[in-house]
Parts: structure tokens; sequence; C-alpha cells
């Protein structure tokens, strides 16, 4: 899991905002950079060989190659709170395939994501955070 530097700093802060306008304006911008972390991720494999006869493994350090879909079509963003988000890989490979197992190398897809889209993101929500006044 992407842990985000100072994170808890800036959720404290949040936590002092009292309009609602303001939580839901911030919280969306949370889920939009969430949802890019989702998309990104979901690209990366789609944009591997094809399924069927003709599909070839990715290479080890690579993201997977798209196969039947359930592993793209399985990552989501869930509001766990007003300014927190999860991206989670729900399809039972989505581990093995992130991590590596003992007989298989890592075919990472969620960490190189989360490394492309981390300054857009950052960006998205600080313009929010600003826009709210808060500091």
């Amino acid at each position: 899991m992407a842990k985000l530097t100072g994170a808890d700093r800036v959720k404290a802060r949040l936590r002092g905002l009292t309009s609602r306008s303001a939580k839901q304006r911030i919280g969306a911008a949370i889920y939009a950079a969430a949802d890019m972390l989702r998309v990104d991720a979901a690209l990366s494999i789609s944009s591997g060989a094809v399924s069927g006869k003709n599909h070839v493994p990715s290479r080890p350090g690579e993201p997977p190659n798209y196969d039947t879909g359930d592993l793209a079509d399985k990552i989501e963003v869930r509001q766990v709170d007003d300014f927190e988000c999860e991206v989670v890989a729900s399809s039972g490979h989505a581990v093995p395939l992130e991590m590596g197992t003992s007989k298989m190398a890592e075919r990472p897809f969620m960490r190189p994501a989360a490394k492309r889209i981390r300054p857009k993101a950052q960006r998205l929500v600080a313009a929010a955070i600003a826009r709210e006044g808060v500091k």
C-alpha cells in the first residue's frame, strides 16, 4: 500500500473543517486522485498482450499483460472517510502479481501507477485544500 508522508498531519488539519461543502470539495479531490490511480493501473494492464491464444505473459518487473480482464476490471476506489480513499485490486491474483510469489517474480501494476500519478494527485488535492483556506 502506498503511504503519503505527512498524511496524518494533513488529515488532522482537515478534521477541523466544519463546512460540509468544504469537506465535500476536498473529499471529491481526494476521490479524483484515487481514481487517477485506478485508471493508470488498469491502463498499464490493458496496454499489454491480448487474451486468447495470442496471450503472452508479461516479463518479471513489468505490469501484467491483459488476459481475461478480471484484474483490470476489479480495481476500484472506495471512499473510507471524508478525507480518505482506498484503491483496491480485489481480483484473486492481484496480490501475487503485484508482490510476486516463491514461484513467480512480481509484475507490479499498483505501485508504479502510484508513483506516476503522485505529483499530479498531490497538486490536485493541495489546490482543493488551498481553495478552502486550510493552513
